[in-house]
């Protein structure tokens, strides 16, 4: 029998609990409510969690490991006190754990009932999609308004206050169950998550179904480790090799050299330089025929300034990439962090790095591709927790030589190119890849570079063919490959955002038809007006906002030539409209007012999806126009085409 996956969400309120539980594939809903003198659904509640213990079901949530599974468990291990207490100190208990729970997660403290200590096995889409991470934290609100969630809704009424009456409880039920269903929507959007996870718990025995990618690259490489070396992992995790200095000079590889002036004096400074703070550091900048390159902890960067750049019968544009650019360089240079040794080395590079590369160029199914994807994480997971120490992995001269060598063979490579390829552009360097610039003629010459780079090094080069590219920085751009299909980042990506894929939900999708109508004017040749009159889909025309803290969004708008203000919820999706409202930001203890859209534009508050024929919606088209053409107009001018040409 296949084990059912319960869906779940909780609400405890001062006098009021609810839990929701509903089947991910029957949709068959189970709502239990717990009132100070209405409802008493404890025992229903109960009967529900035994079966679920009993038939091994799941629970599906989301940050569920941090809160509702806590809620749950005490309830499953106080069973006897609960049932004993009247519906006023039953709710008032369970009110008060909640509290509890809450103040442990925000203070970042372990949780009472960590997850192995579960009655329930849980599933966290939270956890999984790393969402707990700062550079990546999402609430359900935002996630809502990343997938186009009809009814975005903030909790109705606040947890402090009582609910009294049935029409109170009904409105707290149907935010639950909008809730769930909107977490079952993220579940399935996570589904590549999933199955990497399970197949990996299937293959190697790892229980990992709530580890983030960067935790299940880090214990497969663990349990991977210590099955060739016959350690208990107990014995290798708490290792780490911490470092008073690190001596540039000691760590760089000897075959590193350059050719010009800049970068040999570049080198010849590295080499005096001594890294106290692995993040700090190592900050450099570096000119050269005209181009800016940044140097730092994250990597390689320089981009030539904004505009557009055009292949023609005579000029070529070559983007070429390192394959797995960190890993290879370990891999190729005997590298590990030396509490390890050697030992991990080898298992390093024959049982995972040799094994994934060798395994991308099969046949494969899905079960295969989960296998790759849990390697590919292992492979990544050494220079990413080289550096925390918080990891077993923590050896931060491993860090450094990684990134340090990695920069500078990729700063050779650019260097040979643009003194060897007769009057080659750099476009721009990104921490493992570059673009040129160059006269067709004078491919033989770049292939013959790149070959004879590859034989130096031992890594391995991924090269692309672009007939244009539209530049905004190193981060922001459209490069069109010769078949036509394109690649758009930063402020340009639009369909990984519009087909909700899970690794775009944490970002901001706001206002996505100008992104749609930039890529529509340089890649398909439409123009802007035409795009914008046929784009009919009310959600590429919304923005999404959120605030913390003591701040609150008011609506303000005129009635009877008097002002209004509204209290709003804390996340707020709105379009912009020929007529509406302004939505003001306000600090509560200090007045301080910010418009959310400064200047005439008025808004229109789109929370909850309401069809009706589009022109109904009156959207301002000309603040879309103007938002467009602002950002083609840097863009638009075409670079002079190499003048010898």
């Amino acid at each position: 029998m296949k084990r059912t996956h319960w869906v779940m969400d909780l609400e405890t309120m001062v006098n009021l609990f609810i839990g929701v539980f509903q089947d991910y594939i029957t949709k068959e809903t189970h709502i239990f409510k717990i009132h100070s003198s209405l409802y008493n659904d404890l025992n229903k509640l109960l009967e529900f969690l035994d079966r679920n213990v009993t038939l091994n079901e799941k629970h599906i949530s989301f940050n569920g490991l941090s809160f509702d599974s806590q809620i749950i468990e005490f309830i499953i291990k106080n069973r006897s006190q609960l049932t004993r207490m009247d519906q006023d100190e039953l709710v008032e208990t369970l009110y008060d754990v909640a509290q509890e729970t809450i103040e442990i997660s925000n203070k970042r403290e372990f949780a009472k009932y960590p997850e192995w200590k579960l009655s329930i096995p849980q599933i966290d889409v939270f956890k999984i999609n790393h969402w707990d991470n700062r550079a990546k934290r999402t609430s359900l609100k935002w996630a809502q308004f990343s997938m186009d969630w009809e009814n975005l809704q903030d909790m109705p009424i606040h947890h402090t206050d009582r609910v009294n009456t049935e029409e109170e409880i009904e409105m707290i039920t149907q935010y639950c169950i909008n809730d769930v269903e909107s977490t079952k929507k993220i579940l399935h959007l996570s589904k590549p998550l999933i199955n990497v996870r399970s197949n990996i718990k299937e293959k190697y025995g790892l229980n990992c179904h709530n580890f983030s990618n960067t935790k299940l690259g880090s214990k497969l490489l663990l349990q991977l480790y210590c099955d060739a070396t016959e350690n208990n992992p107990r014995d290798i995790k708490d290792l780490r090799t911490y470092r008073q200095g690190i001596k540039i000079e000691n760590i760089l590889f000897d075959y590193i050299k350059f050719e010009t002036a800049p970068f040999q004096n570049f080198l010849k400074k590295l080499k005096k330089k001594t890294i106290y703070n692995t993040k700090s550091d190592f900050k450099y900048k570096l000119r050269f025929q005209g181009s800016e390159f940044h140097y730092g902890a994250g990597g390689i960067h320089q981009c030539i300034e904004p505009g557009s750049f055009l292949a023609d019968e005579n000029v070529i544009i070559k983007d070429l990439d390192v394959a797995s650019l960190y890993p290879s360089i370990a891999c190729m240079n005997n590298m590990y962090p030396a509490h390890l040794g050697s030992e991990f080395f080898q298992v390093y590079k024959n049982d995972i790095v040799d094994v994934r590369l060798a395994e991308k160029k099969k046949p494969k199914n899905e079960r295969d591709i989960s296998i790759i994807e849990g390697f590919k994480e292992a492979a990544n997971a050494t220079y990413g927790n080289s550096n925390s120490e918080y990891s077993w992995l923590y050896d931060p001269q491993y860090t450094m030589q990684t990134t340090i060598n990695g920069q500078l063979l990729l700063s050779m490579l650019v260097e040979q190119i643009l003194i060897k390829v007769p009057d080659s552009v750099l476009l721009q360097t990104n921490t493992d890849g570059a673009t040129f610039q160059f006269h067709k003629d004078h491919i033989d010459i770049y292939d013959k570079i790149c070959k004879e780079w590859e034989e130096l090094t031992k890594l391995v080069l991924e090269f692309a063919d672009y007939k244009a590219m539209y530049i905004w920085d190193v981060n922001n751009y459209i490069s069109v490959y010769n078949n036509g299909d394109a690649k758009c980042k930063g402020r340009f990506e639009w369909e990984d955002l519009m087909n909700h894929k899970y690794t775009h939900l944490h970002k901001n999708k706001s206002h996505l038809v100008v992104p749609k109508a930039i890529y529509n004017y340089f890649v398909k040749g439409v123009d802007p007006e035409e795009y914008l009159k046929s784009n009919k889909n009310i959600f590429d025309y919304c923005a999404g906002v959120k605030i913390k803290g003591d701040w609150t969004f008011m609506e303000s708008k005129v009635v009877d030539s008097k002002y209004e203000n509204t209290p709003l919820q804390k996340t707020i999706r709105y379009y912009i409209s020929n007529k509406g409202s302004k939505i003001i930001k306000t600090h509560n203890k200090d007045g301080r007012k910010r418009q959310g859209e400064a200047g005439k534009w008025m808004q229109t508050i789109f929370n909850e999806y309401i069809e009706k024929p589009f022109e109904e919606y009156d959207i301002n088209y000309k603040y879309y126009l103007d938002n467009i053409k602002k950002e083609i107009e840097i863009l638009e001018p075409v670079i002079e085409q190499l003048k010898l040409f």
